[in-house]
């Protein structure tokens, strides 16, 4: 199971940075143009469009399988039959450890947003809040669904920029993390209470 996780993240990672620009190119424009339809139709309709397209397309090739085998002749069978043969049902071990690890993500986040809005450590908390004000913002600007297209173009960007330029950006950040850490550390010396909490 582990070698199939590890598997599985090597072709995630293979896929955002481009290692098989044919397969990446399929999947980001795939992902990008069923986003960008999602913005002009309803998912119901863009659902509806691709199972005709798909549909289409299958019942076409059987069609045209089935010419070519009277034609010829032959007694090829039906052209989905590998497909048809193979087994796609979710096994129950597979389900239950993506559910626990689910339920460990839930119980987690759930946690964590209780010790932030009952204000655990008044730090976390400000920086919480000014995070949310800053997403009333985006909010304001942005709706979820141009927030998904950005998403998945900076998914599939950013981790090629990073490793063409790692060490400016590993620089840069480096002294931005410094910067902020000297100013929160400032902050937390000027305003009695906001002292962070030994861990």
């Amino acid at each position: 199971m582990g070698s199939q996780l590890s598997s599985w993240k090597d072709k995630v990672v293979d896929l955002l940075y481009w290692r098989d620009i044919k397969k990446t190119g399929v999947v980001f424009g795939a992902s990008l143009f069923l986003l960008l339809s999602l913005t002009v139709f309803s998912i119901v309709s863009v659902v509806a469009y691709i199972a005709l397209a798909l549909l289409s397309v299958t019942i076409s090739f059987r069609i045209y399988k089935g010419v070519i085998q009277a034609v010829q002749k032959s007694d090829e069978g039906h052209p989905f039959r590998a497909y048809l043969n193979k087994d796609v049902a979710v096994s129950e071990e597979l389900v239950q450890k993506y559910s626990h690890v689910a339920l460990g993500h839930l119980n987690n986040t759930v946690k964590e947003l209780r010790r932030l809005f009952l204000v655990d450590d008044l730090v976390d908390s400000l920086k919480f809040a000014v995070l949310m004000w800053v997403f009333t913002y985006v909010g304001a600007l942005f709706n979820g669904l141009t927030l998904l297209i950005l998403a998945l173009i900076s998914l599939f960007s950013i981790p090629v920029i990073y490793e063409k330029h790692q060490p400016q950006i590993d620089h840069y950040v480096e002294l931005v993390n410094k910067n902020v850490k000297d100013a929160v550390a400032k902050v937390q010396a000027k305003i009695p209470g906001l002292k962070r909490k030994p861990e």
